[in-house]
């Protein structure tokens, strides 16, 4: 059974267009402007929605999201309110495609089954777990199969082959390709292996599922170049965070809005 980042992906393809898909911290730089924040990525564009769940520990994430979070977290932000703001998101945008990323331990601490069932409530079409590894991923997994939601698991240019089979095999939404080693934040360029591995990942994972690349990628040419190596989706994340931290009031919503319009641009591009 499809659900709407499954869907999205199949309207895209249909148009030959690739998806461009925005990273936010729940409650970053507060809970009301998130909402705004999600609302002018979306008018610019913005195919698909990450929410970031923030955690004390984001072993994955680089300076500029780690701050974010901290800062979300001091604002009093919990799982509970990033799941209500998902909420009213959804009633905003009922067919947007929305993801929560964050970290097992608020899945775990919550009750997996409960709190995937109460994100399934709220709105939520799937989940992005950087540190749940596939061998440990059963729970998760038939919860996730039962609810119909999506279950993204990432891959680096260092995953072994036999890994990166069982990952695919896992993976259902979109298969998120890490760019680089290391964490997330904006680059100016990236290196070839980063191209190969899209090239490697998207040879395993066929028809199956869609590749999305993301960690770094913050310039419309940097989109193109993941496109071209054969990405079906972008992934932008320190860069949006960027964009609120750099600006303030109506004009950062403008220029995300204008950010994502020209990132979209690009996925279109052939």
């Amino acid at each position: 059974m499809q659900n709407r980042i499954t869907k999205k992906f199949s309207e895209l393809a249909k148009k030959g267009e690739r998806a461009l898909i925005c990273y936010v911290v729940a409650g970053y730089p507060d809970t009301g402007t998130s909402k705004q924040v999600i609302n002018a990525l979306v008018k610019g564009g913005a195919d698909i929605i990450e929410v970031g769940i923030p955690f004390s520990d984001p072993i994955a994430d680089g300076p500029t999201i780690q701050a974010a979070s901290n800062t979300a977290l001091r604002k009093g932000m919990t799982p509970e309110k990033a799941l209500h703001l998902v909420r009213s998101v959804r009633k905003r945008h009922p067919n947007l495609p929305l993801l929560a990323m964050t970290y097992s331990n608020i899945l775990v601490r919550a009750g997996m089954e409960k709190f995937m069932s109460q994100s399934k409530q709220c709105g939520l079409d799937g989940f992005i777990l950087p540190d749940m590894p596939v061998e440990e991923a059963d729970t998760y997994l038939l919860t996730a199969s039962k609810l119909n939601l999506a279950t993204v698991f990432l891959v680096s240019p260092n995953t072994a082959d036999a890994r990166l089979h069982k990952i695919v095999a896992s993976t259902s939404g979109f298969l998120y390709v890490v760019s680089v080693y290391g964490i997330t934040g904006a680059r100016k360029s990236f290196q070839k292996y980063t191209l190969d591995t899209i090239s490697a990942v998207k040879q395993v994972a066929g028809a199956k599922v869609p590749v999305a690349v993301g960690f770094g990628i913050s310039r419309p040419a940097h989109a193109k170049s993941m496109i071209a190596a054969g990405a079906e989706a972008v992934i932008v994340g320190s860069a949006v965070i960027n964009k609120i931290s750099d600006s303030s009031g109506n004009n950062m919503l403008q220029d995300l809005q204008n950010f994502a319009q020209s990132m979209k641009k690009a996925c279109k591009s052939k």
